[in-house]
């Protein structure tokens, strides 16, 4: 499979927005990860074939992800953002067996094709 290329990410003041953007071979299960200096990687948001969406309790209310399966394009909008959420951060594919209506974000090990991340930083 292609790897998935995001794009989007770059430095922002506390409280501003940006969107990130990631084509992939395919985003029907697909999902946000991010990982911080000296942190492990953690989920960040999800959404499955039936659009469902389940999103980490830091970001509910100011993130959010979409997706156009036309384009095979998945999507982050990033509003309200704070320091807290500089990061790497990586769009992935999760694989057939874990996509399921409704799952919670879930592990590493259920995605199966990862972009290489991109850069978003937060100044205060």
């Amino acid at each position: 499979q292609v790897q998935p290329v995001e794009s989007g990410g770059g430095s922002v003041q506390a409280g501003g927005s940006l969107r990130l953007s990631c084509v992939a071979h395919e985003t029907y299960c697909a999902a946000w990860f991010r990982q911080a200096p000296g942190k492990e990687r953690e989920g960040v948001a999800t959404i499955d074939s039936n659009d469902d969406t389940q999103y980490a309790e830091s970001v509910k209310g100011r993130f959010t992800i979409s997706k156009d399966n036309a384009k095979n394009t998945l999507y982050l909008q990033m509003n309200n953002l704070n320091p807290e959420d500089t990061a790497m951060y990586y769009c992935a594919t999760r694989a057939p067996f874990y996509c399921r209506s409704g799952a919670p974000i879930g592990r590493d090990f259920e995605y199966t094709n990862w972009g290489q991340g991109l850069q978003v930083t937060v100044s205060s």
